[in-house]
C-alpha cells in the first residue's frame, strides 16, 4: 500500500548553496519527501529563476516567509505543504521558525536553533504548544556508527564514564581572517547576521551535541577559553572548554576554524571504567572499541552485530560508504516517521538539543568574558 510523500518546502538553500543541495539530496533518499515550493532567495527573480530549475510551480516560489504561510494555508490540506527547513543564515532562525510552528508547520531548522538561549527557550515553549514536530539539522546525530556509539554506551559496554573528548578543527577562516577585504563576505564573521559567537555557535556547538548525544550525559559546568585571533574581528575563531559532566566525569571540548590545513575534522571519544568508544568524522564508517583485557574491535556499518538503531540508518551493504548526506538522510527519515506517529526509531535532534546548545554557547562566551570562570549550563 503506498502512502502520499511529504510536502516539503525550503527556505533558503537557494542557487550554490551548499547546505540546500545537502537538504535537497537528503530530503529525496526515502521517497517520502516531495519539495513543492520554497523561499529560494530573497530577491524575488532569483527565487524565480531557481524554481524553474527545479521544475517547480512559480506559483508556489515565494517572495518572503509570510508569503509562504499565506498561500500553502489557503491550499486545501492534500495539497498544502507541511514540512519546512529553514537554512538561512543564523539571524533569521528564530523568527522564521516562530512563525512556522505558530503556523501549524512541521519544522527542520538549521543550527545554530536561535541566537539566544532565552529565544531557544520561547521557542521550544511554541514547540511545545503547537505539538509539531521539530527537528535540528545536527547531521552528525544520522550516522550509523554515531547512533551505535550512543547504543553501546546506552547498554554499558563502557561502564562507568570517566572521560571524555570532543573536538572540531577546520581551516578554512584561516586565510580570510588574515585579510580583512574579505570578512565583510563571511557572515559567520558577522555578528548581526551570525550571532554572538562564529566558531563555537558554528562547529563547537556540533561537537556539544554529539558528546551529550553519545553518552546520555549532560554537561552541568565549563570553563572557556577563546580567541578572536585579531582585535578588530567582534567574534571568536577559536575555543576550548574544561568540562564536567552530570555523573562527576571530566572532559575537555576544542573548536577552531584557524586550524591551518584542516578539513572537517570532527570526533568525539569517550572512556568509561570498563573501555573506551572513538568515532571521527572524516573516516565515518568506523567506530573502536578500546579494551585493556581484550584487543581494540572495529565496527563498521550493515553488519548483523550492529544495534539495530544503527543497522536502520545504514542504507548500504558492508563496505560501501556511507556518508554526510546519508547521514541527513536520516534526520529526515526520523522526521518523517514522527509526522507519521511512528515513533519508534524516529532518533531525530529536536527542539531540546537546541535549547542545550545555547546555553552552551553563551555559557562558554560568559565564560571567557569573565576571564576563565566556571560557569553552570
Amino acid at each position: 500500500m503506498t502512502r502520499p510523500r511529504i510536502r516539503w518546502g525550503l527556505v533558503g538553500g537557494g542557487q550554490n548553496s551548499l547546505i540546500g543541495i545537502v537538504h535537497r539530496v537528503a530530503a529525496s533518499m526515502g521517497d517520502d519527501c516531495e519539495l513543492v515550493g520554497g523561499v529560494f532567495s530573497e530577491h524575488e527573480v532569483k527565487c524565480l529563476e531557481f524554481a524553474a530549475v527545479l521544475g517547480l510551480d512559480p506559483a508556489r516560489a515565494y517572495a518572503t516567509l509570510d508569503a509562504l504561510i499565506v498561500g500553502e494555508t489557503a491550499l486545501p490540506a492534500g495539497e498544502r505543504m507541511s514540512l519546512v527547513t529553514i537554512a538561512t543564515p543564523n539571524y533569521l532562525h528564530y523568527t522564521m521558525a516562530r512563525k512556522l510552528v505558530q503556523s501549524g508547520f512541521h519544522v527542520i531548522c538549521e543550527k545554530p536553533v536561535t541566537l539566544t538561549a532565552t529565544e531557544a527557550q520561547a521557542l521550544a515553549t511554541d514547540v511545545a504548544q503547537a505539538g509539531t514536530v521539530f527537528a535540528l539539522a545536527h547531521t552528525y546525530t544520522g550516522y550509523p556508527m554515531v547512533r551505535q556509539m550512543r547504543s553501546m554506551i546506552a547498554a554499558g559496554a563502557l561502564g562507568a564514564i570517566q572521560k571524555v573528548h570532543a573536538q572540531y578543527f577546520q581551516g578554512w577562516i584561516n586565510p580570510i581572517i588574515h585579510d580583512r577585504e574579505k570578512w565583510a563576505s563571511v557572515w559567520r564573521l558577522d555578528p548581526k547576521r551570525g550571532g554572538p559567537s562564529c566558531c563555537i555557535g558554528d562547529i563547537g556547538i556540533h561537537a556539544f551535541n554529539l558528546l551529550e548525544y553519545t553518552t546520555g550525559l549532560r554537561v552541568v559546568r565549563l570553563l572557556a577559553d577563546i580567541d578572536t585571533l585579531d582585535p578588530a574581528n567582534p567574534l571568536d575563531v577559536d575555543g576550548s572548554a574544561l568540562l564536567r559532566l552530570e555523573n562527576g566525569a571530566r572532559g575537555v571540548l576544542a573548536a577552531s576554524q584557524i586550524a591551518t590545513g584542516e578539513e572537517n575534522n570532527l570526533q568525539i571519544a569517550v572512556y568509561g571504567r570498563d573501555g573506551g568508544l572513538r568515532w571521527q568524522q572524516e573516516n565515518p564508517n568506523r567506530l573502536d572499541f578500546l579494551r585493556e583485557d581484550a584487543p581494540a574491535t572495529l565496527y563498521t556499518p550493515g553488519h548483523a552485530y550492529d544495534d539495530p538503531v544503527a543497522r536502520d540508518a545504514s542504507k548500504l551493504p558492508p563496505g560501501h560508504p556511507e556518508g554526510f548526506i546519508d547521514a541527513m538522510g536520516n534526520i529526515y527519515r526520523g522526521v518523517v516517521r514522527a509526522i507519521r506517529g511512528e515513533a519508534k526509531l524516529a532518533e531525530i535532534p529536536g527542539i531540546e538539543a537546541g535549547v542545550r546548545g545555547m546555553r552552551f554557547v553563551a555559557a562558554v562566551l560568559e565564560s571567557a568574558r569573565t576571564g576563565g570562570r566556571w560557569v553552570d549550563i
